[in-house]
């Protein structure tokens, strides 16, 4: 990506620890939990063991890793190198399905978080070929448009092992869900009837090495707009979390085959507070390009998100209003390509 110029430089209070990131050396002094799936395959197993790991992490973390998730490990192998084929492709030819203001999938180049520009390449597809999302974001405009993928002509299998792929994590994903529900005290399909037509969708991350990792980020301090984030990152390390407890940055180990899952805002809004949507930020270093494939778990665009009725009362009144998915999608989406401010739209402004 060259050189660094002003446009990536990080607020001092912002930046990374400078000896980590030259040195590639992260020191796990504590961890997100790992929790173990496999007793999923038994269909008449008790899920209340793990949907307690899951409440725990999702309390103090709002982070975890699984293992013996069930998703194939040859299609994420393969899944990985088309991913690592695509962005060995010339910029010319990327740039072929660049995206913009009226197709927000595709590859982009100048992603910018809180306003600064992260150190990243990505290419983003929706799990369906085709999203209906709302024109605007008026509450009172009902009309609706629809989005659509761009596939690059190469890798030639490139759609294909996408598409396989989105199709499996999916399953993972609303697998997920029913723990969540289930750790809440709730019917395991509580959840799943936000998601009749999800706005869902992937992303492939290339973080290339930075001259100057002190100064900049692979991607800036955030929270997850959505419910679940399915996390596949390479070897290499850079992703980082905000520990609830002290606000401390802690950095996520990668285990070989296990699946960084982490909850969104919409997660923490129907929880009313009781989970946790966790900031987190990825770091980058001067010798090592690194990879990772988010799956963002979405809603469907009509659903409205609120806190369940189920667990608010008197003594826990709802902490934040009613608001429509489809039309926060499309005011983030907007911000994204204004570079606007996009704490300003988070779930704070839902408060009640």
């Amino acid at each position: 990506m060259g050189e660094l110029d002003e446009a990536f430089i990080q607020a001092p209070e912002h930046r990374p620890n400078t000896h980590l990131t030259n040195s590639n050396d992260f020191i796990y002094s504590d961890e997100i939990p790992t929790i173990d799936l496999s007793s999923l395959r038994d269909p008449d197993h008790d899920k209340t063991a793990i949907a307690a790991e899951i409440a725990e992490a999702c309390k103090r973390w709002g982070f975890f890793q699984v293992i013996n998730h069930g998703l194939p490990s040859d299609l994420r192998r393969r899944v990985e190198e088309a991913c690592a084929e695509f962005f060995n492709l010339s910029t010319e030819e990327k740039r072929k399905v660049k995206r913009d203001e009226v197709n927000p999938m595709g590859y982009h180049d100048e992603e910018h978080t809180k306003n600064v520009r992260d150190w990243k390449e990505i290419f983003d597809f929706f799990l369906q070929d085709s999203t209906i999302v709302p024109a605007t974001p008026d509450p009172e405009d009902t009309e609706l448009r629809k989005l659509t993928n761009q596939w690059p002509q190469n890798p030639s299998h490139f759609r294909e092992v996408c598409q396989e792929y989105a199709r499996e994590v999916e399953k993972l994903a609303f697998r997920l869900l029913e723990l969540v529900s289930i750790s809440l005290g709730l019917p395991g399909d509580r959840l799943t009837g936000f998601f009749n037509e999800q706005t869902s969708f992937l992303r492939f991350n290339h973080y290339p090495p930075c001259p100057n990792p002190e100064l900049a980020l692979g991607v800036g301090r955030h929270k997850d707009g959505g419910a679940l984030t399915v996390l596949a990152q390479d070897s290499v390390g850079g992703l980082q979390v905000s520990r609830r407890s002290d606000g401390q940055w802690i950095p996520v180990k990668p285990i070989s085959d296990a699946l960084i899952i982490n909850i969104g805002n919409c997660i923490q809004v129907w929880t009313n507070d009781k989970y946790w949507s966790a900031e987190h930020r990825v770091v980058v270093n001067t010798s090592k390009k690194r990879f990772s494939i988010p799956f963002f778990f979405f809603p469907s665009h009509e659903a409205n998100i609120a806190p369940l009725e189920e667990l608010i009362s008197e003594e826990n009144p709802p902490c934040y209003k009613k608001y429509n998915w489809g039309k926060f999608f499309v005011s983030r989406n907007r911000s994204d390509f204004k570079k606007l401010e996009v704490e300003n739209i988070q779930i704070d402004h839902f408060k009640a």
